[in-house]
């Protein structure tokens, strides 16, 4: 067991030197002082876009007889019953759509972080990566999730040139093009994600020398359509960042529980690869109230209502669909729909639920 520790620790250090290098290599280069868009594209491009808003007009990639752009969709988790039934109804409904209209979707995997095999091995494709060392999370266990994504793209063989990072908790409605353009990638912007509030904080990582701190996009690794080879460039950094950020009281009292995410934008902006900030990307109930042409739903949020169907945030009501009420027991099979007057977001969140429990043979054995 020691000398399994004393080998990952190596691992560590070895990944953090690299990251090292890496950033103090792209000091060096050229900086982007401006915001991703039309003026970084080749003049022949038909790339229109404001890349705070929207995505590019040009949506052809779709059209017959063009060369699909296929993404991988990967998927960080650890061993628990609340993240396992979580990644078996959104590889259910991936299968769903990977073939569907307009679908770049390729390959899927769950990286598991927990370091050993599980029983849904058959089920969901998955690589075992390590965690980290004990005691280097600090009880923070998202710092695994760049670690786990470095180990896979150094071991695994991925085919496609592009990674979809999606997340146990997301549930895919309509198949996925790839929504990525020109080397820029493609994100959903959070309002909480604040680069210029934070900006003081920020510079420790992303020094003025690098560009202004709009180069940090407001995102957070999740979800992120990117190309594979940025992507590895961004992962060792992203890692090492993250740890970084976690060490200093200041960033860590600022950020909390969404430190990694300011940490992979900030590395992916060290990397200078921008982002088109795709608000049509995903939903999140119950504030978003409409399906609309959105791609995911990320259930992160709890759903209460009375049955009136009245929102009750911030109140158990006497309608819940919570991800959290099943962290330690998967949700049952045929869950109630809510009450009337209960907005489509949450209904078709709980009807998909409910199909993917209802064929996912053996859901009720879990050990």
């Amino acid at each position: 067991m020691g000398c399994g520790n004393s080998f990952f620790v190596v691992l560590v250090t070895l990944s953090v030197a690299l990251i090292t290098y890496n950033i103090l290599i792209s000091a060096r280069a050229p900086l982007k002082l401006d915001l991703p868009g039309p003026l970084n594209s080749s003049p022949t491009s038909k790339i229109s876009v404001d890349p705070i808003i929207k995505m590019p007009v040009d949506k052809s990639s779709g059209k017959a007889g063009q060369r699909k752009r296929l993404f991988h969709t990967a998927v960080t988790a650890s061993n628990s019953v609340y993240n396992t039934w979580q990644c078996r109804v959104m590889y259910y409904w991936f299968k769903k759509h990977q073939a569907g209209p307009n679908s770049e979707m390729g390959g899927f995997t769950r990286i598991l972080h927990s370091g050993k095999a599980d029983k849904f091995m058959d089920e969901i494709p998955t690589f075992i990566a390590q965690p980290l060392p004990s005691g280097m999370d600090q009880g923070y266990i998202v710092l695994n999730r760049p670690w786990a994504f470095v180990q896979w793209l150094q071991q695994a063989h991925i085919e496609e040139d592009y990674i979809l990072m999606s997340e146990p908790d997301h549930v895919i409605v309509r198949p996925i093009p790839n929504l990525s353009r020109d080397g820029l990638g493609a994100a959903f912007p959070f309002f909480y994600i604040e680069p210029k509030k934070y900006e003081s904080i920020l510079r420790k990582y992303f020094p003025v020398e690098k560009g202004p701190i709009t180069n940090i996009d407001p995102i957070g690794n999740s979800p992120v359509i990117v190309g594979k080879e940025s992507l590895k460039k961004i992962a060792p950094t992203w890692m090492n960042i993250s740890l970084a950020m976690k060490k200093d009281p200041e960033t860590d009292k600022a950020f909390g529980w969404v430190l990694e995410m300011y940490a992979y934008a900030v590395s992916s902006a060290l990397h200078g690869v921008g982002n088109i900030l795709y608000k049509d990307f995903m939903i999140q109930p119950p504030w978003d109230t409409q399906l609309g042409e959105k791609f995911i739903i990320h259930y992160t949020y709890g759903c209460d209502y009375d049955m009136k169907g009245k929102l009750t945030y911030g109140k158990i009501g006497e309608w819940r669909f919570d991800k959290r009420s099943y962290d330690q027991v998967a949700p049952p099979r045929n869950l109630p729909l809510p009450p009337p007057g209960v907005p489509e977001s949450v209904v078709t969140l709980v009807k998909m639920v409910n199909e993917a429990t209802a064929n996912i043979p053996n859901w009720d054995s879990w050990r």
